[in-house]
C-alpha cells in the first residue's frame, strides 16, 4: 500500500492540551511514542487560543482530552470521536487508534 493511502485510511488524533499542563506534556509525549510506530493524522489544539474558545469552553477543565476518529466516507465525514481523558497510556492510545481503523475496513 502506498504510504499516502494508507494516511488517508488512518485515524485522526486530536489532542487538546494548554500551555504549562504538565498531564498534557505526559499526553503529548505519549501520542508521539504511538505516532512513531504507526502513521496517523495528528493535530494539537490548544484551547487556550482565542481562535479555539469552542473547545475552552468544553474543554477547560478536563485537558489532556484525545479524540481518535476516522473517515467514515470518501466525502471525509468524520466519526463520532472516540475519547480519553487526563491521563492515559501508550498503550490506550495505541489500542484506541487500532479500534477506529479497524471501524474503518
Amino acid at each position: 500500500m502506498l504510504p499516502t493511502a494508507r494516511l488517508f485510511q488512518a485515524a485522526r488524533v486530536t489532542l487538546f492540551t494548554r500551555a504549562g499542563c504538565g498531564l498534557c506534556d505526559t499526553a503529548k509525549y505519549n501520542v508521539t511514542q504511538v505516532r512513531k510506530r504507526r502513521p496517523f493524522n495528528y493535530a494539537e489544539v490548544d484551547i487556550m487560543v482565542p481562535n479555539n474558545k469552542e473547545w475552552k469552553d468544553v474543554y477547560e477543565f478536563d485537558v489532556p482530552v484525545l479524540h481518535v476518529q476516522f473517515a467514515k466516507n470518501a466525502a471525509g465525514e468524520l466519526s463520532d470521536p472516540k475519547k480519553l481523558f487526563h491521563r492515559f497510556t501508550e498503550q490506550e492510545v495505541e489500542s484506541l487508534v487500532g479500534d477506529a481503523e479497524k471501524a474503518q475496513s
